[in-house]
């Protein structure tokens, strides 16, 4: 447990911990409030895969650009930029919520421009990681832990909202995460980073990109583990679009059953976070990556149908934990098998798989449920990431073959 621990030794990296774990309580608190605002105030699944769509759809178009500006510009500002900015998003869908100026057209334009900040600070995150670490045997276990700090905000965040929504308002729920982005920026802020040369641009931000794909086609790992991702996104993270309905319509709940479900993804996504952080090494993650994505699918088949509460919670956990173990095995292989001069836009095409494929999962799930209902779905859903198993299953020799290639070619 104490190799897992290791990115601690990191003054840097400890700042960043303590400032995002605060914040993405916060986050969380206002995800769960906001699509329970367009629920009570619509009443409509197609309204709310549309707002999930609408609040990641930018990731999708803009995270490889982000990337590539992630290279050249000071991450620490950047992350201070994009902190502030969700300052005042948060303080400004509180007062429209407080003065009962929320109405279904505006929460949309707002969830996409809550999108756009997405886009940017996401590759900032991730990128600035490395800077926060002086040894780069110890980037796995700051990787593990950044992936604990968004799944226990996750565990924290719905079951606050939860408390909160029942007993108050959705505007508090605003307000607070409003706040807890003043913890990143006074972490970002104590940090000393070491300021990193002006990046020279051999090429065009365009060309960087072309090369960037040229090399993600070409590495085995890389083409074979971002479509996995991209179909996990897309068929399973909408799940969370779809959770009023199953607490409000199901369970015949209310906001604390839709925290309840909710965190209990947040707490299995822990459980896996600690397993990936206690492991040495990248070997067996092909496999730990083919387990999670059966999991996942087998999750969400099961819990369609399933109208057992505390049997749908565990099976929440279930698909937590797969989706978080699917994710970040993935993301710790190719920050530790690309290219250095290649990470940046490699991580961006990540990001892009993992973050900008559920919009788009969102967008398409909200309108299937509003045709044919939630149940049937969420099995299609599953369904789809057994397949995906199955053809990751089929493609693990060439998977380990390229891991193997890398680290044979090291010294």
């Amino acid at each position: 447990m104490i190799h897992a621990l290791r990115a601690f030794r990191h003054p840097n990296f400890r700042l960043f911990f303590g400032g995002q774990s605060v914040s993405l309580v916060g986050t969380w608190v206002q995800q769960i409030a906001m699509n329970w605002l367009i629920y009570r105030l619509t009443g409509s699944a197609w309204l709310l895969g549309l707002v999930g769509f609408a609040s990641q759809a930018p990731v999708l178009l803009l995270s490889p650009l982000a990337g590539a500006w992630c290279d050249r510009l000071d991450r620490r500002k950047l992350l201070l930029t994009t902190q502030t900015l969700f300052l005042l998003h948060a303080f400004l869908l509180a007062y429209l919520a407080y003065s009962g100026l929320a109405v279904p057209w505006l929460l949309l334009l707002l969830a996409g421009a809550l999108g756009m900040i997405v886009a940017f600070d996401t590759p900032v995150r991730q990128s600035l990681l490395s800077d926060l670490v002086d040894k780069k045997e110890d980037l796995p276990s700051a990787i593990a832990m950044n992936s604990a700090i968004m799944n226990g905000g996750r565990l924290v965040g719905p079951s606050i909202a939860g408390i909160m929504l029942a007993m108050l308002s959705e505007a508090l729920c605003f307000f607070v995460n409003g706040f807890s982005k003043l913890a990143v920026i006074g972490a970002a802020l104590a940090m000393r980073i070491p300021a990193r040369p002006a990046a020279v641009a051999k090429q065009s931000v365009l060309g960087e990109l072309r090369q960037g794909l040229s090399y993600a086609r070409s590495f085995p790992p890389v083409r074979i583990l971002l479509p996995v991702v991209a179909v996990m996104s897309f068929m399973a993270m909408p799940y969370q679009s779809l959770m009023p309905i199953f607490a409000a319509e199901m369970f015949l709940g209310g906001p604390r059953t839709l925290g309840f479900l909710i965190g209990a993804a947040g707490l299995g996504a822990l459980g896996g976070t600690v397993f990936l952080a206690a492991r040495r090494g990248i070997g067996g993650l092909p496999r730990v990556i083919l387990a999670a994505v059966s999991v996942v699918g087998g999750a969400q088949i099961l819990f369609a149908y399933c109208q057992v509460l505390w049997i749908s919670l565990l099976l929440m956990m279930a698909l937590g934990c797969g989706i978080i173990c699917t994710g970040s095995s993935i993301n710790i292989i190719l920050q530790t098998v690309v290219d250095d001069d290649k990470r940046g836009r490699v991580m961006s095409l990540y990001i892009t798989a993992f973050l900008g494929s559920a919009p788009l999962g969102s967008l398409a799930e909200g309108a299937l449920a509003h045709r044919i209902g939630v149940q049937p779905t969420m099995l299609i859903a599953g369904i789809c990431c057994l397949a995906a198993a199955f053809w990751l299953g089929r493609r693990l020799p060439d998977l380990r073959a390229g891991i193997g290639a890398v680290h044979s070619s090291k010294p």
